[in-house]
């Protein structure tokens, strides 16, 4: 009887301890430009040690580990870092921004829009209820998060976020109260939270080379209409405005009726590739007439920003 092969995934090599002491001293640089958001010394001192933790080799990172990471007995540290010590997000958001265009700007960069479901048994977390989740593949108890990531050819980072309200929250103003949502909060539609996302990466100075997105987004005309306007307002032209995608490749992947199937050969796709975007997307192909604005289901733009 032949027996099974097992092969195992060869380790990265492990980094040099110069390449430690460069990573730690950048992240204590981190940490100081992140200090006056903080009010007190304690949580200033423990996003330092929360950042360590999120950079680790755990192989979870809940609340628990991370406080053990921290050498913190318990995690009620952690837990009062994220839920009620005094800091504004947005503006820990507006200096990610600064410090990625610093360190990573790059004018062929790719922006990625699309969502995550956060799986949730109760019913106590803002935004949950029953609704599609990506990540089992079905209607489940969850929250629904929009990001925007900025990939280059070094890799991709989160720039942003938002969290979808769903409307049985909307509808509620007794549960968001209790929960600590504004009373002015409403239920946005996903594609519309996705264009505040790109707004604020703009207005920031992010330039890319392309936006893509899932087929929620890409398949909403005044998203497509919104970043055609954009790219044709910047004085270029896109050689092919919207791209039509379809789901479960591994690449972003891109058409024109022009000059066919352009997937294996832009540096743009090679830096997704590279990049290791979660899109699985599959190509497909735009008609000989298709190329005009708002046409088809596109899932992916030529920025041109």
């Amino acid at each position: 009887m032949a027996q099974t092969k097992h092969t195992t995934k060869p380790f990265a090599p492990f980094p040099a301890e110069a390449d430690l002491h460069t990573w730690a001293a950048e992240l204590d640089t981190v940490a100081l430009k992140l200090a006056p958001r903080f009010e007190r010394a304690e949580p200033r001192q423990r996003v330092l040690r929360y950042l360590t933790g999120l950079l680790s080799t755990a192989e979870r990172k809940n609340g628990w580990q991370l406080a053990e990471l921290a050498g913190e007995t318990t995690p009620d540290g952690i837990q009062r870092l994220l839920s009620s010590a005094h800091w504004e997000a947005d503006a820990v958001r507006d200096d990610l921004v600064a410090y990625v265009l610093e360190q990573l700007a790059d004018p062929q960069a790719i922006l990625v829009l699309d969502e995550t479901g956060f799986v949730k048994k109760g019913t106590k977390s803002v935004g949950v209820a029953p609704q599609y989740c990506g990540t089992v593949g079905k209607i489940a108890n969850c929250q629904i998060g929009v990001f925007l990531a900025y990939a280059t050819a070094h890799g991709p980072v989160l720039l942003d976020r938002a969290l979808y309200l769903h409307k049985e929250w909307a509808d509620d103003p007794a549960r968001r109260a209790e929960a600590g949502v504004p009373a002015e909060a409403s239920c946005i539609p996903k594609p519309t939270l996705g264009r505040q996302l790109l707004e604020r990466a703009f207005a920031a100075g992010v330039t890319a080379e392309w936006v893509t997105a899932d087929s929620i987004y890409g398949g909403d005309y005044k998203l497509r209409r919104y970043l055609e306007e954009r790219a044709l307002g910047g004085g270029r032209q896109p050689r092919s405005p919207l791209v039509r995608l379809g789901v479960d490749a591994h690449v972003l992947a891109a058409a024109s009726p022009r000059h066919g199937p352009l997937a294996a050969r832009t540096p743009q796709c090679e830096q997704a590739r590279r990049a290791r975007l979660l899109l699985r997307l599959r190509a497909g192909q735009l008609d000989a007439g298709a190329g005009g604005a708002g046409s088809g289901h596109p899932l992916a733009s030529r920025a041109g920003v």
